[in-house]
């Protein structure tokens, strides 16, 4: 094995910065037709921001080699916001098992110090051929992880975002045009 990239689906890319777009773009319309005394020229510069730092989100990317798992992120992604991690896989003793707040399952990676645990990405292209990968180097049976969240999800999702860009259409319209 060389080097294995993996990249968050673009299922999921698209469906969290459309998600974005359709819950901030209304707002400095509804500022500027209610008067609101934040400025709608600072709503659409947080807009701008905010939209960089999903995008940036979602350009996280897992790499697997010979020595390594690593998370990066793009450089021009400050690590304050996201700082990557990487794990040589000869410190990976287990992978430990969580629910989430939703009743989900995560998966941390657990060293031999066991200072810190990993989470395991799970929003992956091509996530079944990550969990091979990381069984064969680890040694650490993966025959029950799967994914958070299946496809149909997003999807379901996605739909419902665009629902919601008709009801942006609306809002906004209503908000141009009672504001003249």
């Amino acid at each position: 094995m060389t080097q294995s990239v993996f990249r968050i689906s673009p299922l999921i890319r698209i469906t969290l910065f459309c998600l974005y777009l359709a819950l901030t773009i209304p707002l400095p319309f509804l500022a500027q037709a209610t008067s609101a005394p934040i400025p709608s020229n600072l709503l659409w510069i947080g807009i701008v921001i905010g939209a960089v730092a999903v995008y940036g989100a979602g350009c996280e990317r897992v790499i697997l080699d010979e020595e390594k798992i690593a998370v990066t992120y793009p450089s021009w992604i400050p690590s304050l916001l996201r700082k990557g991690w990487s794990l040589p896989w000869q410190e990976i003793k287990q992978l430990k098992m969580r629910t989430t707040g939703q009743g989900g399952l995560v998966y941390y990676f657990v060293t031999a110090s066991a200072e810190r645990a990993y989470l395991l990405p799970m929003r992956v292209v091509g996530f079944a051929r990550m969990v091979k990968i990381v069984e064969s180097k680890t040694g650490i049976d993966t025959t029950d992880i799967r994914p958070l969240a299946q496809p149909w999800m997003y999807l379901i999702l996605f739909a419902c975002t665009l629902l919601l860009f008709l009801i942006d259409g609306w809002t906004i319209w209503t908000a141009m045009t009672a504001s003249f």
